[in-house]
């Protein structure tokens, strides 16, 4: 490698390999050396051999495989992630509830822009409203330092995660967890580390013996759990709080997806720790998933850097957008809208779950619009639905190692004949695994 390379550098180490690569001396699924070992022959930093594997792994170059390591990859297309993968192939449903979508007729309906406050015209004027900021601020679980706004939950978690973590970091994710998540972090080359839930959420045990091996970030959702429903309780926050303070390095990004949809009061990590917590508050389920908005507080030494950053991008999210979702959070019918929403949801959410109990099968409690589903067998499981009509989404891609078998179920977009739903359901947990002729 040596020969190959043209300047000591992390741009020039990344071009490096690139074209090792192209010429093909590293072959597709070759492991490379540790990086301590890389810096160590070239006479480089271990911090400038890990920002060329990011570029690397950012241009599709290599790719993290487990326990092996990091090796060459071995497509720069490999196929859908975790989240593609448990939704692909929903066609043709009569019910489809594997999208995990709000029911648009729940949405607020949107004002013509028109009738909207003049936007912002100047690149210098101040990336967040400050009627919305100010706003934001007063509904807050705690007292924010930095409050910005994003295009949405997962660019907000993106920017954040890209700049508190590196290649071969570790961090710590509820499990089951969000799919796109694990493939975000997977891309970055971060170690994902599962701790256990319950219906209070990640279990303070679990996130103390995931703190052994040392993460940087824990990333969390305070309530309603995608895929589970679990919400915090103030005394589960405090525990965590607890258990995260005895690591001042360590940061917990929280990640409120069910927004004001959710029936359960929002909390944070912040109000026992806000220098080590990122609090994302996403409004996509609430108002409407192409509104691409998601508010972030977080502390200035975090944000800042994003936010500069940023600057070389996109700069900042669009202000009409900000207006617009400043109207609907201030405009009387908006609100009714979404708080009839948000008891709807709770309804479904019930009569589901009730429905479900007199078949025998019992659910904990939970907030939200999913359930997480225990069944015998998954792929039995998807063909028992399917044969009614219904889609629900694999459980497997939620689940950072293997557990027992569950669909994810959206019972927020059951309508009607819960009944019926859910004896479908009852039926599909109990399908025995598939006998596969030889």
């Amino acid at each position: 490698m040596r020969d190959r390379l043209r300047e000591p550098s992390a741009r020039g180490l990344a071009e490096a390999v690139g074209r090792a690569v192209g010429d093909g001396v590293l072959l597709p699924g070759r492991k490379l050396p540790p990086v301590r070992v890389v810096a160590a022959e070239l006479r480089m930093s271990p911090t400038t051999v890990n920002a060329a594997w990011q570029l690397l792994r950012r241009a599709g170059t290599i790719q993290t495989d487990g326990r092996r390591g990091t090796v060459v990859a071995t497509s720069r297309a490999d196929g859908p992630g975790r989240y593609r993968a448990a939704l692909r192939g929903r066609t043709g449903f009569a019910l489809d509830l594997s999208t995990g979508v709000p029911d648009p007729r729940l949405l607020p309906s949107l004002p013509a822009l028109a009738g909207l406050s003049p936007a912002p015209t100047s690149y210098l004027d101040e990336p967040v409203l400050p009627a919305l900021g100010s706003l934001l601020r007063g509904r807050w679980p705690y007292s924010p330092e930095r409050l910005a706004i994003f295009d949405g939950a997962m660019d907000a978690i993106d920017h954040v995660a890209s700049s508190l973590l590196r290649l071969g970091d570790r961090a710590v994710v509820e499990n089951p967890c969000f799919p796109p998540l694990l493939d975000l972090l997977e891309s970055l080359g971060v170690q994902v580390i599962g701790a256990g839930t319950d219906a209070r959420g990640m279990l303070p045990s679990a996130l103390a013996a995931a703190l052994t091996q040392r993460p940087a970030v824990v990333f969390l959702q305070p309530r309603a759990l995608n895929p589970t429903g679990a919400s915090w309780s103030s005394t589960r926050a405090a525990e965590l709080a607890e258990v995260i303070s005895q690591t001042p390095s360590l940061y917990a990004v929280e990640d409120d997806s069910a927004g004001d949809v959710s029936s359960v009061t929002p909390l944070s990590l912040g109000r026992h720790l806000p220098s080590q917590t990122v609090h994302v508050r996403s409004f996509s389920k609430s108002h409407g998933p192409d509104l691409r908005l998601a508010a972030v507080s977080a502390p200035a030494a975090v944000l800042d850097p994003v936010l500069e950053r940023r600057l070389l991008g996109q700069g900042w999210t669009s202000r009409l957008l900000q207006h617009l979702l400043l109207t609907l959070l201030t405009d009387p019918t908006s609100k009714a809208a979404v708080a009839t929403a948000r008891e709807e949801y709770a309804r479904r959410r019930h009569l589901t779950v009730a429905a479900l109990a007199t078949h025998g099968v019992a659910l904990p409690p939970g907030d939200g619009i999913n359930l997480w589903l225990p069944v015998a067998d998954e792929q039995a499981a998807l063909i028992s639905l399917a044969s009614h009509g219904i889609a629900a989404a694999a459980g497997t891609s939620f689940q950072v190692t293997p557990g027992p078998p569950h669909l994810r179920v959206t019972a927020g977009l059951i309508t009607a004949d819960h009944e019926a739903v859910a004896a479908h359901l009852a039926d599909a947990a109990r399908a025995p695994a598939l006998s596969i002729p030889r």
